[in-house]
């Protein structure tokens, strides 16, 4: 299954599982990105790292590590 580090800037995206640090895991959920939700892949900085997407109102921007950890599904 592919995961959020594998989409491209423009790509949106339903979030399917979160799997990594639990800390990591619930601050993610306390900012709105749970399973179920469309995210949108907004951006890549200069050098690669770290991403920017967008799940509803909210913009976040995570390092592709932790990206990593997020599979989802492409509509």
């Amino acid at each position: 299954m592919p995961t959020l580090n594998d989409l491209r800037p423009g790509q949106s995206a339903v979030v399917e599982a979160i799997a990594g640090d639990p800390a990591l895991v619930q601050r993610l959920y306390e900012f709105g990105l749970c399973e179920g939700e469309t995210i949108e892949f907004l951006a890549t900085a200069p050098l690669g790292d770290p991403i920017e997407i967008r799940t509803g109102n909210t913009r976040l921007s995570l390092r592709k590590s932790e990206a990593a950890g997020i599979q989802v599904r492409t509509p």
